[in-house]
């Protein structure tokens, strides 16, 4: 017989799977006050438009196509940096650690188009207090909140400018 514990058939001690995504905190002004875009999920869950990154892709990147292609909206502009968050979840019976880098887009269109495909049921504007109100997850209201900060302290209005890839 051998030493140490065995582990269980149904796999629930292996270690979880990483996986990293991106995704956006979009917004666009209505008036003196920002609208901000949620999407539902086929849980009828609402939060932000976010996925998976593809090989070799930079999150910034990632961040601009996810958001494309999950509410239609093409005329995105990066404006900084939200947070990059993490959490744990099960999916199939395997745990999963999630890492997702928020970036603040503002859109220059309202008119979005959910992608039916990827299991996205609508996208909403919302002003801060509804939108906050809205969101299923308490990370995903942390990052509104702070995503709100960066636009009420500075207006955040100048381009992104992504880090400098290093030289090799």
């Amino acid at each position: 017989m051998t030493k140490g514990k065995k582990r269980p058939a149904n796999g629930r001690n292996r270690k979880p799977r990483d996986e990293t995504s991106a995704g956006g905190v979009v917004f666009r002004k209505e008036g003196a006050e920002p609208l901000y875009l949620l999407i539902r999920d086929s849980y009828q869950n609402w939060g932000f438009p976010k996925g998976h990154l593809e090989e070799g892709e930079q999150p910034a990147a990632a961040a601009l196509r996810e958001v494309c292609e999950e509410t239609g909206l093409a005329r995105l502009e990066l404006r900084a940096i939200v947070e990059t968050i993490d959490w744990h979840f099960r999916f199939r019976g395997r745990l999963i650690h999630k890492t997702c880098h928020f970036y603040l887009m503002e859109a220059a269109d309202s008119k979005t188009k959910p992608q039916r495909a990827e299991g996205i049921t609508a996208c909403r504007w919302a002003r801060y207090d509804d939108a906050a109100l809205l969101l299923s997850y308490a990370n995903a209201r942390a990052v509104l909140a702070h995503a709100h900060a960066l636009l009420s302290d500075n207006g955040a209005q100048p381009a992104f400018q992504p880090a400098a890839k290093a030289a090799s």
